[in-house]
């Protein structure tokens, strides 16, 4: 055994979504399509958090040291998402809070249907 220690969480990012797993066992995850806000969160002078809400407030929060290509990736993919503005939050987040996109058309409920 070398001594290397067990992450306190990891991110895993698919087409279909983002799963955070925390050593605890608890799990964050958020499918893309019900992604409604992005923000940043900073944490220190130097570290950040991208938070990525659902419109019911949930959501799956993802550490500046998880944010690899694929991630940054498929960012691109939510509508007119700027991955500039996301660096520049990211880069002066210090303690702050910042939102970096919103969802132009937030997905509407989903009307009562009636089954015969």
């Amino acid at each position: 055994m070398h001594g290397n220690s067990v992450p306190d969480s990891y991110v895993y990012v698919t087409e279909e979504g983002v799963t955070r797993h925390y050593a605890d066992g608890s799990v964050e995850a958020l499918a893309w399509e019900d992604v409604v806000e992005v923000r940043v969160e900073g944490v220190t002078e130097s570290d950040a958090l991208i938070v990525l809400l659902d419109r019911d407030g949930e959501g799956c929060v993802v550490p500046k040291s998880a944010t690899d290509a694929t991630f940054l990736a498929r960012l691109r993919y939510l509508p007119d998402f700027d991955l500039d503005r996301l660096s520049a939050a990211v880069e002066s987040a210090g303690e702050g809070r910042v939102v970096v996109w919103r969802s132009p058309d937030p997905p509407a409920p989903l009307p009562d249907l009636e089954y015969d």
